[in-house]
């Protein structure tokens, strides 16, 4: 993360000595005592502050140090660079501070503000700051002169507030209300006054007031905002910005009454309609309680902002604060309509014609956010038609700004905040996966954590098995992602920069231009879901972007797929609630279930290495088994795809861990305890098929090859077989038949090479007490084979139930000695 000399300093600060650290505060004490401030002086408190802030615990100072950097930090005369340098070596050390500096405050307004930020940073309780808050409320209920006016403390009020919002009465609210109505709307037209040099002859001057510019260059003819433009800004002017900025966190802390959010609104509906009927004319504004009146100012500032965004801005940095107003002032009037629903009529007009002069418009998109926002909470109540504006949310801003960095956390935010909302009101939320993913393929170790918050919210019943192959084609879709980019960025014809990209990206290039192809890229990077749940030449397309496998970007997405898929399996396999959700689920789970079985069979053409591969393999088992248990009838519901997987030796060589988790779920769930569907005939049938390929792949012949498959699978593959005979107890003398044989196998020269003595021991083993528990039908039954709530724990408390007395009879009868050993 950081660079490596970064990183020695850090280890070095880290790693100082108590002792070392002690002289060297001594050394700092003799510099801060001197009266001029030296370079070394400066560079000293640089390395403390390193020191301090390198370890997560708080370093022990001398008190001597500590009560000097407390001087300096309250002293206006000295230089910022101290007290900014004091302030955060304080924060970061011990023993607090927090009573001796808020025993006298500064008022500076300099000084305060660093004073507060450690006392905030400290501070154990509201207690603690009360002192501060008091000084602050002071200052703003006086009358200061213009160098006194606590512009740098109005951002430790709202910090205050924020984290301590019981710590204003209604008394002290009103009058902050009060104050922020003055600086948010009676702020001065003119410009700040500037000393000019007068020319060569005169002395400085002060140059007369001119007036304030909008971003256009047009002499601004309303109140003041923070969108107009001046060479120098009054004191009230900056108040105005400071205002503006605390706004949305001030609304959001305390309501219309003047207290926290915390409390219920017990205002009448009565006096609501009756305040609201007085907020609508801005001319009765006066009569209005205080922060009501703040509501009213900042609403009509609100719309003042995004009137002042329509100007085409001469600068472009005037262009990025237009883009910033517009995300504040929707996201403020939102806070303002959702505590007075009267405000939601004068507001739409408002944001219908924002939308529509920013849809379609890129640059803005991260500004849809906070109208789409608007559209979800209110439009409901003004009756307003939203769906077009979440379909071009949805569809054209991940597939369009998919690497935008900051517009993907954005967005993601968006989703995780309004998830529940989306999935009941905006039917394409769950059909825009393969968008929403498209930020993931882009910025995977960004948002990792964000997706697994977010991806249960978008499985339905109808496209669990496309978001399935979404998945699993995450890495695919991080290499069409970045073709795409290098597509638009270089022309074809420009092969000198084709090539600079290297012979294995210049390939993939080469392919991502061609028609015949396009209908494969395409798929990848469809928009929205509904064309299929995959397509037939998936496998070619993982051949054309396989040299994009040792991609960075698509490393990391492969990193990412077990992880999701954990998280979608445990997702499909919840259950609900309500009975209709449930059915649906039910479905969901058979078609997961079809399509497990089936995609064992391709999975290797997945885009990334074996390793992966592997750990995709190992999800796919784990979630078998819960999916199983959760619903035994898939096993008969899906039984032709089970025998089709089971019935083939080869799937043992080529994916061993799945297979051996389909073989014991058939020995587990297929039973007619579980299922009446379970005849003989289909027991059979799967015994049959088991049956044989136990025999071929236990087969001693001088010419077989040493066995591939690990000890596990055989043992599984015996259990299963005696599982299956006890509900079939024809079947019981050809698998005891077929115990018999596995000694002579364990035993044979070929397998003793690849096994292990205690591999071969518990082959063995194994096969010795499933033909003693099989000389007993009925118990073999009863152990192999329990009932569906064996698993209870009134079986294993209750001592006059059956099963402890039968887990008795049968430790017993396997440790007799017996001379029914397998030949």
């Amino acid at each position: 993360m950081y660079a490596a000399a970064t990183e020695s300093l850090i280890k070095q600060a880290r790693e100082i000595k108590e002792e070392e650290l002690q002289r060297f505060c001594g050394r700092i004490v003799k510099l801060l005592h001197t009266k001029d401030v030296s370079g070394d002086t400066v560079d000293s408190l640089q390395r403390l502050n390193l020191i301090v802030s390198a370890t997560k615990y708080a370093r022990e100072l001398p008190s001597d140090l500590v009560r000097k950097l407390q001087t300096v930090l309250r002293s206006s005369s000295c230089p910022e660079q101290l007290q900014v340098l004091s302030s955060s070596i304080v924060r970061e050390s011990s023993p607090p501070s927090v009573h001796s500096l808020c025993s006298d405050p500064s008022h500076d307004s300099r000084t305060f503000s660093h004073v507060a930020s450690v006392v905030l940073t400290q501070a154990g309780n509201k207690e603690d700051v009360m002192p501060l808050c008091h000084h602050l409320l002071k200052s703003l209920e006086s009358r200061l002169s213009d160098g006194q006016i606590p512009r740098h403390a109005l951002p430790v009020l709202s910090k205050m507030s924020t984290v301590y919002p019981e710590i204003l009465t209604d008394d002290e609210v009103n009058l902050v209300s009060r104050k922020l109505v003055d600086w948010l709307r009676y702020a001065s037209m003119q410009q700040g006054a500037s000393m000019s040099s007068g020319g060569f002859f005169s002395g400085p001057r002060t140059r007369q007031p001119a007036p304030l510019t909008e971003v256009d260059g047009v002499v601004t003819g309303d109140f003041f905002t923070v969108l107009c433009l001046g060479q120098s800004y009054t004191e009230d002017q900056w108040m105005n910005m400071y205002t503006f900025s605390m706004i949305k966190s001030w609304l959001l802390t305390y309501d219309t009454d003047g207290t926290t959010n915390t409390e219920p609104d017990d205002r009448s509906e009565v006096d609501s309609s009756v305040m609201s009927m007085v907020s609508a004319t801005s001319s009765s504004s006066r009569l209005l309680p205080p922060k009501e009146r703040l509501r009213e100012k900042a609403f009509e500032y609100c719309q003042r902002l995004i009137e002042q965004s329509d100007r085409k801005a001469l600068k472009k940095t005037d262009t990025e604060l237009q883009k910033a107003c517009i995300v504040e002032s929707v996201s403020v009037m939102d806070i303002i309509c959702g505590e007075d629903p009267s405000y939601v009529y004068r507001a739409f007009p408002c944001i219908k014609a924002l939308y529509g002069r920013l849809n379609g418009d890129l640059a803005y998109a991260r500004a849809l956010l906070p109208i789409a926002q608007f559209y979800l909470n209110h439009s409901e109540i003004a009756a307003v038609d939203s769906e077009a504006v979440f379909c071009q949310l949805f569809s054209h801003c991940p597939a369009e700004q998919f690497n935008e960095t900051m517009l993907a956390f954005e967005f993601v935010q968006f989703c995780l905040l309004n998830a529940s909302v989306l999935q009941d009101r905006v039917t394409n939320y769950r059909q825009s996966f393969p968008n929403l993913l498209k930020f993931l393929a882009w910025n995977s170790s960004g948002l990792i954590a964000e997706f697994v918050e977010l991806l249960p919210s978008l499985i339905a019943p109808d496209t669990a098995i496309e978001l399935l192959h979404t998945i699993l084609d995450l890495p695919c879709l991080a290499a069409a992602l970045d073709l795409q980019q290098r597509s638009a960025c270089y022309q074809a014809s420009d092969r000198t920069a084709w090539d600079q990209q290297g012979a294995k990206v210049a390939a993939c290039l080469d392919a991502f231009r061609q028609p015949s192809y396009r209908g494969l890229f395409l798929y990848i990077l469809r928009p929205e879901a509904g064309t299929g749940d995959t397509i037939d030449r998936l496998k070619m397309l993982h051949e054309i972007l396989a040299d994009m496998a040792e991609s960075p970007r698509v490393v990391r997405c492969a990193q990412v797929v077990p992880v999701l898929l954990h998280v979608y399996f445990n997702s499909v396999t919840q259950v609900r609630a309500t009975n209709e959700r449930s059915g649906h689920l039910i479905t969901q789970k058979k078609s997961v279930y079809t399509y497990i079985c089936h995609i064992s069979q391709g999975l290797n053409c997945v885009i990334s290495s074996t390793v992966f591969i592997v750990f995709y393999r190992k999800v796919f088992s784990t979630h078998l088994q819960a999916l199983c248990k959760l619903h035994p009838p898939l096993i008969v519901d899906q039984s032709r795809e089970i025998l089709e997987l089971a019935s083939s030796p080869a799937n043992i060589y080529s994916k061993e861990d799945f297979y051996t988790h389909v073989v014991w779920v058939i020995g587990e769930y297929l039973s007619v305890s579980y299922d009446p569907r379970c005849t003989v005939e289909r027991i059979t049938s799967f015994f049959e098929s088991l049956e044989a390929v136990l025999f071929e792949i236990t087969q001693v012949r001088q010419s077989a090859s040493p066995p591939s498959f690990s000890p596990r699978l055989v043992t599984v593959l015996m259990t299963t077989l005696a599982k299956l005979a006890t509900r079939s107890q024809d079947l019981i003398p050809r698998v005891s038949l077929c115990l018999s044989k596995m000694r002579t196998f364990a035993c044979s020269a070929i397998v003793m090479t690849c096994y292990s003595e205690e591999d071969t021991e518990e082959i063995i083993t194994r096969a010795h007490e499933l033909i003693n528990l099989l000389k007993l039908p009925n118990v073999a039954q009863f152990v192999l084979a329990p009932s569906a709530g064996g698993d209870g724990p009134r079986w294993h408390r209750d001592t006059n139930a059956s099963l402890p007395q039968g887990m008795r009879a049968v430790s017993g009868l396997l440790h007799r000695h017996s001379s029914s050993l397998p030949t």
